[in-house]
C-alpha cells in the first residue's frame, strides 16, 4: 500500500514537470504569435490551454483521492497538499500565455507590438520561458538552492516590466491609446507569469524544508486583467 502511495506521488511529481513544459511551450509560442501576427499560431495557443487545465484537474482529483485512502500526515500531507498549490500556479501561468495570445489574434493582421519595442517583447519572453524551464528542474530534484535562485531571474523579468512601463508613459512616443493598452497588458501578463513562477519554486522549499516565508494570491488580478482584455474584444468600456 505504501508502495502504491509513493508511486503516486512520483506521478504527481511528473504531471507538474508536465505542466512547466506546456506552460514554457505557450509563453514561447505565444510570445512568436504575438510578434509575428500570427493569427494560426495563437489559435493553436489557446486551444492547448484546455491541456493544461485538464492535467489540473486531473492532478486534483488524484490528491484528493490520495488524502482519502491514505490519510498521509506530516511530510507525506505536506506533499500532496503542497502539490495541489502548485498545480493552480502552473495552470495560471498558462492561462497567462493564453492571454498573450489572445492579444495577438485580437490585433491581426496587425502586429500588436511596435517595431521600437519588438526586442523588448521578445526578451521578456525569452526571461518567461527560462524561467518556468527552470522552474520544472526545481520540481523534479526538489533543488531548494536552484528555488530560491530562481529570485534573479524574477528580477530580471521586474526590471524588464520597468522599462517597458517607463517607454510607454514617454509623452514623446506616437503609439496608439490601443497599443499602449496591448502593452501595458501583455507587460503584466509576462510579469505575472514568472512571479506565479516564483511561487512555485517557494513551495518547493517549503515541500522541502517545511518552512515557507510567505504565500501571494494573484488570482484576484489575473481576474481584473482576463476581463479588461474581454471588454476591449468586445469593444465595451472596461
Amino acid at each position: 500500500m505504501r508502495d502504491q502511495f509513493h508511486e503516486d506521488l512520483d506521478t504527481i511529481s511528473d504531471q507538474l514537470v508536465e505542466l512547466t513544459r506546456l506552460a514554457g511551450s505557450a509563453i514561447s509560442r505565444a510570445t512568436t504569435a504575438l510578434l509575428d501576427a500570427d493569427v494560426h499560431l495563437a489559435e493553436s495557443v489557446i486551444e492547448a490551454d484546455r491541456k493544461l487545465d485538464d492535467i489540473r484537474i486531473e492532478l486534483d482529483e488524484m490528491s484528493i483521492d490520495l488524502l482519502a485512502r491514505q490519510q498521509p500526515v506530516a511530510t507525506d500531507l505536506r506533499i500532496v497538499v503542497t502539490a495541489m498549490h502548485m498545480s493552480s500556479d502552473l495552470e495560471r501561468m498558462g492561462d497567462l500565455a493564453r492571454h498573450v495570445a489572445k492579444v495577438a489574434r485580437l490585433r491581426t493582421p496587425d502586429s500588436a507590438v511596435p517595431p521600437e519595442l519588438r526586442s523588448h517583447i521578445l526578451q521578456m519572453g525569452q526571461v518567461a520561458e527560462a524561467i518556468v524551464a527552470k522552474c520544472g528542474s526545481i520540481i523534479a530534484s526538489k533543488d531548494v538552492a536552484g528555488a530560491i535562485a530562481l529570485d534573479k531571474d524574477d528580477d530580471a523579468m521586474d526590471e524588464l516590466h520597468r522599462q517597458l512601463f517607463a517607454a510607454l508613459l514617454d509623452e514623446n512616443t506616437s503609439w496608439s491609446r490601443s497599443s499602449i493598452l496591448d502593452l501595458t497588458l501583455v507587460g503584466r501578463y509576462y510579469e505575472r507569469f514568472a512571479d506565479h513562477a516564483v511561487s512555485v519554486a517557494r513551495r518547493v522549499v517549503y515541500l522541502v524544508t517545511g518552512e515557507y516565508d510567505s504565500e501571494v494570491s494573484y488570482d484576484h488580478e489575473d481576474a481584473e486583467d482576463a476581463d479588461v482584455l474581454d471588454s476591449i474584444e468586445h469593444d465595451t468600456p472596461a
